[in-house]
């Protein structure tokens, strides 16, 4: 693979709607397409991102780690030559503090159930 070669990607969100597709360098780490994503997130979106830790991507099953680039990143079943490859971002929702979140503490008394999928 060339040092320089482009790879098209679009990132698909949890609501279905997609960020792109856009071209990237091969030797762009996964930390900057996340900045990407954070910059570009639709107006309006209430689970929109703070900052790139509230962000995972997904690439044909796996989570892409912050430090590699795309070219450690990539696995060879997932592309199609001339394609453009989909991401799927998952956005972590905010830890809340169980002493200083009174409805958690609330739902707790009334017997309430609260589950969460990462």
């Amino acid at each position: 693979m060339a040092a320089d070669e482009l790879i098209e990607l679009k990132f698909r969100l949890a609501d279905g709607c997609d960020i792109g597709p856009s071209k990237y360098n091969s030797t762009a780490t996964v930390t900057s397409l996340k900045e990407k994503i954070v910059a570009q997130w639709p107006k309006g979106n209430e689970n929109a991102p703070k900052s790139v830790n509230d962000i995972k991507l997904i690439n044909a099953g796996r989570i892409l780690e912050n430090n590699r680039t795309l070219a450690e990143s990539r696995l060879p079943l997932s592309e199609i030559p001339g394609g453009v490859i989909t991401m799927h971002v998952v956005v972590r929702q905010p830890i809340v503090d169980r002493n200083g979140d009174k409805s958690k503490d609330d739902s707790q008394k009334k017997g309430g159930c609260f589950c969460s999928i990462l």
